[in-house]
């Protein structure tokens, strides 16, 4: 007799899955500098931006929680960091772009939902599924998802800064499970990340959704994800979820 796998719950990613940015960083950056009489072009606050982010995240992981910063101290050392990289060393200079762009960056303006989002959210939701978020990300994307109009299609938020641990952590998608009173057999993961997301979903159990952008995904990502779990877009979700219980295993 065939059972039909049906997803009782699906768990979202958010940053450069539901929703991105409104200008690039470098640029909403400059911008801000440019208002408080700095000058500093763009593409250089772009590069110190990775560099800089790269370099806080290695040595305070999850926003410094566990060294006992505050996700908002976090982001003001990052900017801070960014522009002494970008060849501004005036940290007095600095401390008032970084705090206004934080308050910048917690208003749903500064951000917008990416194509297809909300038509395949309520798709999902007409078919009975439950949804929540998984991400990693601060204390501020509950109000940001509220002012999208997106909040009201999940169940609960659950964000790393609440949990304490980040994507791809075991810990935050089985605080997930918990919350919804499911098992990871009949829950799938929806992300942009092959580690955080993709692996880290998987590695409970739970099935996975790997959303891809344009350009060329790294060789060994795309020869370890079936082609089945790549979505090119979210529109591509639903007909993925119904492949999914269609290709059931049988007993």
């Amino acid at each position: 007799m065939a059972h039909r796998l049906q997803p009782r719950l699906l768990t979202w990613d958010v940053k450069d899955t539901l929703i991105k940015l409104r200008r690039p960083v470098g640029e909403e950056y400059a911008s801000k500098a440019r208002a408080h009489g700095l000058v500093v072009e763009a593409p250089a606050l772009e590069q110190a931006f990775r560099q800089a982010y790269k370099a806080q995240s290695h040595s305070f992981p999850n926003y410094g929680l566990s060294r006992g910063l505050t996700s908002r101290q976090w982001w003001t050392e990052l900017v801070l960091h960014t522009f002494h990289l970008a060849g501004v060393s005036d940290a007095q200079a600095t401390t008032p772009v970084a705090h206004q762009l934080y308050e910048d960056f917690s208003r749903p303006c500064s951000w917008q939902v990416l194509e297809g989002a909300e038509t395949t959210l309520k798709g999902c939701r007409k078919r009975g599924l439950r949804l929540a978020v998984v991400s990693n990300f601060d204390q501020r994307l509950e109000d940001i998802l509220a002012g999208l109009g997106l909040r009201e299609h999940f169940d609960f938020v659950l964000t790393s800064e609440a949990m304490g641990c980040p994507k791809p952590d075991p810990r935050i998608f089985r605080e997930a499970l918990r919350l919804a009173c499911v098992e990871p057999g009949v829950a799938a993961h929806v992300g942009d990340s092959y580690l955080c997301d993709y692996q880290g979903a998987r590695a409970v159990g739970m099935h996975s959704f790997l959303v891809v952008g344009p350009e060329p995904l790294d060789t060994s990502v795309r020869d370890s994800v079936p082609k089945e779990h790549m979505l090119p877009s979210l529109s591509h979700l639903l007909p993925a979820l119904d492949l999914m219980e269609a290709s059931s295993p049988t007993s």
